[in-house]
């Protein structure tokens, strides 16, 4: 209430300030008295040059130059009257102009403005990214807000996990590096590192991933995501009792309300061979009579079919999943890693399907 009444009074200052010189009424400048002071000086030199005080030529000479200022008061004088006339009219056009327009500003303000929002504390004035806007939009505004903070350790750590989901594996294990340096070296983050490391590398864990897995386990033993990721490693080097074992210790030694020991469970059930491919139900109760000769023979047939029909429609995730899966079981891991990239190509324009291939890829224990 204060702001607004110091507002107005500083309004009604600056009107005053302009209508208090358009408003004074304007004097005459004394036109008339300079011409009868002229016309004085007209017969003076009359009677001079009838005294015989001054010549003929210099009496016209005098006269000349009297009759030249009188003539320009005459003219001061007229132009003087009509502007001294309009005082009336020029206060009618200073008020307009200086109520008027405040009046106008006003009428604008109050429909358009916001006269009832309340002031903003500093630190809420920082622009921030609109959550309407697409993914991709904001993840190119905390890009380009990093480009000129580099040493920001937590915009790093924010942004590289949203860079894993949308699949730009190489640009987050970037990000997960510059968080390694810029935030503070800690399990979580190495483990983070090494798993998009491993997805950059479509699936496969490089010697680079298993560094950053065995760093993590180095600072906290406990850290369950390097533990599960050296199990895999294992496993995809054929060590499959090795990776049994990692597994079972981190069964061992899990809550039962875990949740990550489902994804434990499959990959323990995977190396242990007790696993089936993820088909139909009704694939399951017509294998359920065979032979292991006639079963496998049939499941093979069905996945090859499964495949042939994602190449034509490649916009079904569930069947991807069905199908990696398929191939992990039967051991072909080639296959497996083939199926992956095509899937990941499939739907790689996609956002939604890619975000949840690679959630139930993690499920599968490839990488998410």
């Amino acid at each position: 209430m204060t702001l607004w009444f110091v507002f107005a009074l500083m309004t009604a200052a600056a009107i005053f300030a302009v209508l208090w010189p358009l408003g004074r009424r304007i004097r005459p400048q004394g036109g008339g008295n300079e011409a009868t002071v002229y016309k004085d000086q007209l017969i003076e030199i009359d009677r001079d040059l009838a005294a015989g005080l001054m010549g003929a030529s210099e009496a016209q000479a005098a006269r000349v130059e009297i009759s030249r200022r009188l003539l320009a008061a005459a003219d001061d004088n007229l132009r003087d009257r009509p502007f001294a006339s309009n005082i009336g009219l020029r206060r009618a056009v200073a008020v307009i102009a200086l109520i008027g327009l405040p009046i106008m500003a006003i009428a604008l303000y109050l429909p358009l403005g916001s006269p009832r929002l309340g002031d903003f504390p500093l630190a809420q004035r920082t622009p921030k990214p609109d959550a309407t806007q697409p993914l991709e939009n904001l993840v190119a505004q905390v890009e380009a807000h990093l480009e000129k903070n580099p040493a920001d350790g937590r915009g790093w750590s924010v942004l590289a996990p949203v860079l894993a989901r949308l699949g730009r594996y190489d640009d987050a294990a970037r990000a997960y590096r510059n968080a390694i340096t810029y935030g503070g070296d800690n399990a979580a983050r190495r483990a983070d590192l090494g798993e998009a490391l491993t997805g950059a590398a479509g699936g496969v864990i490089t010697a680079e991933a298993k560094a950053e897995f065995e760093r993590a386990i180095a600072l906290n033993a406990d850290e369950v995501k390097a533990s599960y990721f050296l199990g895999l490693a294992a496993e995809q080097d054929g060590r499959t009792a090795e990776a049994s074992s990692i597994w079972r210790a981190m069964l061992a030694k899990a809550p039962g309300d875990a949740p990550w020991r489902p994804l434990v469970q499959a990959a323990l059930a995977r190396v242990d061979g007790s696993a089936v491919p993820a088909l139909s139900d009704d694939a399951v109760a017509a294998a359920k009579d065979m032979n292991e000769a006639d079963r496998g023979a049939m499941i093979s047939r069905m996945v090859d079919r499964l495949a042939t029909r994602l190449k034509q429609n490649g916009d079904d995730v569930e069947g991807w999943l069905r199908l990696v899966r398929a191939y992990m079981v039967m051991g072909d891991r080639d296959k497996a890693r083939g199926a992956l990239a095509d899937a990941r190509q499939a739907v790689a324009n996609d956002a939604e399907r890619l975000r949840q291939l690679n959630e139930g890829l993690k499920q599968l224990g490839l990488d998410g």
